[in-house]
């Protein structure tokens, strides 16, 4: 995703604490005028949000884009349901991988590419928490071993 023109505007942190991420996908997001003003701002939260498939469509549910001030009468539900855009192949290919090896769809991060929204969407399996401890220390035993090397290297 080191691409030209894509700005990074809000990541979902606690996706790759929670979930053991297999696949990432990006797709478009259908918002309204006011919406993507917020989404520019910067005042998006993705922690509790998820993706699902129905009726051969894909959405995200429980992404909070807050009202845009001046919108008034024109700002729509924070939370409500936005529909995702993908190639029809993919959805399928998602569908059928949710559905046969019990994974689910997690929005990673939001961003802007060449101006429009993006969401990208992993494709991951919840992690248990002995998975998710032995990442916790696996992580800090990292960190220690870098700050040694770092120690050797300056002496």
């Amino acid at each position: 995703m080191k691409n030209k023109g894509v700005k990074v505007i809000a990541k979902n942190k606690k996706a790759f604490h929670d979930y053991e991420i297999k696949e990432q996908y990006e797709a478009g997001i259908v918002l309204t005028g006011t919406e993507i003003k917020s989404v520019r701002k910067g005042s998006v939260n993705l922690r509790d949000a998820y993706a699902r498939i129905e009726n051969g469509e894909a959405f995200v549910i429980g992404m909070h884009i807050s009202p845009f001030e001046q919108g008034n009468r024109f700002n729509v539900d924070p939370t409500r349901t936005r529909k995702l855009l993908m190639h029809k192949k993919e959805i399928d290919k998602l569908y059928g991988l949710i559905k046969t090896k019990g994974l689910t769809l997690v929005p990673l991060d939001i961003h802007l590419r060449n101006g429009f929204a993006k969401l990208q969407l992993g494709l991951a399996r919840g992690k248990k928490l002995y998975d998710k401890r032995a990442t916790a220390a696996k992580r800090d035993a990292e960190r220690m071993i870098e700050r040694k090397l770092k120690e050797q290297n300056y002496r």
